[in-house]
């Protein structure tokens, strides 16, 4: 989710993201120690769109809403075979993007008040993070361990609503994509 610090980590914030569990056991070490994300209860994922509405605005009204949007999108299935870097940030590249990129253009289409990033990047790139803040030598241990490990598929079939506690992140809502 944030791609800066716990500070971004407000009680009631939320963010919507996809899931890749079959990414666990090729980044689970790397995350908990390098992604702040991962400290706070974060799965390994894709930011679909981040920040979403405050949780106080996340009404019955607003998950028929999501559960319509995202409906609307087809299952998809997300191949991981190499690293990208942003500044900051190390991250698994999902192949292809497109669908990603078409859900966070659907939620931001129909909540315009909840740009992805608050509106902070020209260009959202969809990525999976492992580490951020790190220095040269680290990223280069990392991508090498995960050079020798990848690639690996994952099934796309739904887009979680996540909301930060206070303390953690906590699953609220999940929306099925279309089959």
């Amino acid at each position: 989710m944030p791609d800066d610090s716990t500070s971004t980590f407000q009680a009631g914030r939320t963010g919507l993201i996809v899931r890749i569990p079959e990414a666990e056991p090729f980044v689970r070490g790397w995350r908990e120690r390098l992604d702040p994300s991962a400290q706070a209860g974060v799965p390994a994922h894709v930011t679909v769109l981040f920040p979403f509405l405050d949780e106080s605005r996340t009404d019955a009204f607003v998950h028929a809403a999501l559960t319509d949007v995202l409906g609307r999108h087809q299952a998809f299935d997300l191949r991981f075979e190499r690293c990208g870097r942003l500044p900051e940030v190390m991250y698994l590249v999902p192949e292809p993007d497109t669908p990603l990129r078409r859900l966070t253009q659907a939620i931001a289409d129909r909540w315009p008040e909840a740009p992805p990033y608050g509106g902070r990047f020209a260009e959202v790139v969809p990525h999976l993070t492992i580490a951020q803040g790190q220095e040269g030598a680290v990223l280069e241990e990392m991508e090498a361990d995960l050079a020798g490990r990848l690639p690996f598929t994952s099934r796309v079939a739904s887009v979680e609503l996540m909301v930060h506690d206070g303390v953690k992140w906590q699953e609220r809502a999940s929306f099925a994509l279309g089959e």
